[in-house]
């Protein structure tokens, strides 16, 4: 019974830690507007929101690796469990550290790619949205995750597709841009992308250790 109590505990952790990556990328999304569409104050309190979510993520993260050794319910899934945090752990990385790089670097944006930024956040957060679920599903519902995470693969076809946009207009089609600002710009839009890949390849591990799980 203690046994059983203790899986659930860390059960509810792993669902609270994949809530405070939702909450990551809703702060990302906002921010990535604010700096846009130079809302200074708004950007700021984006960068404070996101340091304290990572922050105590952290903490929950490796208190949950610390239970995950202690759980013997769990011993024939751990290393694929581990696998999948420090995949999550890459998409977190990259929420923070690319939001930091904004207030950083400071690039410079012209107003007429503005849309096309924001639809590349847009499916990048969204293949992150899409596979947040299906993580949670993993450790209840194994069966209903390959139909979860779908959708993240369309969507980072999409954010592809909008980070190419971005890179071509940049490079062909904007002749007054210094050529270092051409390569700021793509490196952030690269940035942004490279979110919707990570989460690809939590859909990716989620596929195997769904099929494992229900063999």
């Amino acid at each position: 019974m203690f046994g059983r109590k203790k899986v659930e505990k860390l059960v509810d952790d792993i669902d609270r830690y994949f809530d405070m990556i939702d909450q990551s990328v809703l702060v990302f999304k906002d921010g990535v507007r604010n700096y846009l569409y130079s809302n200074s104050d708004g950007f700021n309190q984006n960068l404070i929101k996101m340091s304290a979510i990572d922050s105590e993520a952290e903490v929950l993260r490796r208190e949950i690796e610390n239970a995950l050794y202690t759980q013997t319910a769990l011993v024939r899934s751990r290393a694929d469990i581990m696998r999948l945090f420090e995949k999550t752990r890459n998409i977190t990385d990259i929420l923070n550290d690319s939001l930091f790089q904004f207030e950083i670097e400071t690039p410079f944006v012209p107003s007429e790619l503005n849309p096309e930024f924001m639809k590349l956040t847009e499916f990048s957060t969204l293949t992150v949205e899409a596979v947040l679920p299906a993580a949670k599903a993993y450790f209840k519902s194994p069966e209903s995750v390959p139909d979860k995470i779908s959708r993240a693969y369309f969507y980072e076809k999409e954010a592809v597709k909008y980070s190419q946009t971005i890179k071509r207009k940049v490079f062909h089609n904007m002749p007054s841009l210094k050529l270092s600002e051409k390569f700021h710009l793509r490196y952030f839009a690269l940035h942004i992308e490279n979110l919707a890949k990570a989460a690809e390849n939590v859909a990716d591990q989620l596929a195997v250790m769904a099929i494992r799980r229900t063999l």
